[in-house]
This record gives structure tokens, sequence and C-alpha cells, in this order.
């Protein structure tokens, strides 16, 4: 039940994240390209990476800590399903590039993040 508790509180938080970091996004570079939805999910990814090392292989934290912030925190703040909605948004207003650059960016952008995150983690002492 502790892991549940963890997620759901993670979630609302990371949910919240989300919110505030895609809407400061769009307030500066506007809504013609999903740039909110990129750069928290590069953030994410970047986190998800980080976070996983430090709290797997360094910090060996708890079942609990572990859920609140990979699965619930993490989870809620990435925003893959509004990344696929974005996209065939792009797609059926047949602007094909946009669409095509979106995919492209976010997958290398994201699984860079990622590795990035994971490199600083193991240069963490």
């Amino acid at each position: 039940m502790g892991q549940l508790l963890a997620i759901a509180a993670g979630g609302a938080l990371g949910a919240v994240m989300r919110y505030w970091v895609s809407t400061g996004v769009y307030a500066l570079l506007g809504r013609g390209f999903p740039w909110g939805t990129l750069a928290v999910n590069v953030a994410g990814s970047l986190l998800m990476g980080f976070l996983f090392v430090l709290m797997i292989d360094r910090l060996v934290a708890g079942a609990e800590w572990r859920a609140f912030v990979l699965v619930g925190f993490l989870g809620a703040f990435t925003t893959f399903s509004t990344f696929s909605l974005e996209t065939l948004t792009l797609m059926q207003d047949a602007l094909y590039l946009k669409a095509a650059l979106n995919v492209l960016v976010s997958v290398v952008a994201c699984i860079a993040a990622a590795m990035l995150g994971v490199i600083l983690a193991r240069q963490v002492a």
C-alpha cells in the first residue's frame, strides 16, 4: 500500500510540474510546434536516466522513494500520450514535415537525454 500512495503522490506532483513547465515553454515559444511537450519529455528523460542510476546504483533508495520519483512523478511528468496526439493532429492538418520532425527530434532527444542522465549520475561520487 505504501508504494501505491507514493506513486499517487508523485503522480500528482509530476502532473502539476508538467503543466507548469509546458505552459511556460509555450508562453516563450508559442504553439506553432509542440515545444512544451518536447521540453517535458526531454527533461523527463534526462531526469529518468540520472535519478535511476542515483536511486538504484548509488543511493539504493527504498522502494517507496523509487515508486514516488520514477513511476509517479516522472510517469506523470512526461507526456507520451500528449506527444502522440499532437503528432497525429499535425498529420491530420497535413503538416507532415512538422509531424515527422516532432517524432524524430522527440525520440532522438529523449534517448540522448536519458543517456546523458545516466552518464552524469555515474560520475557522481
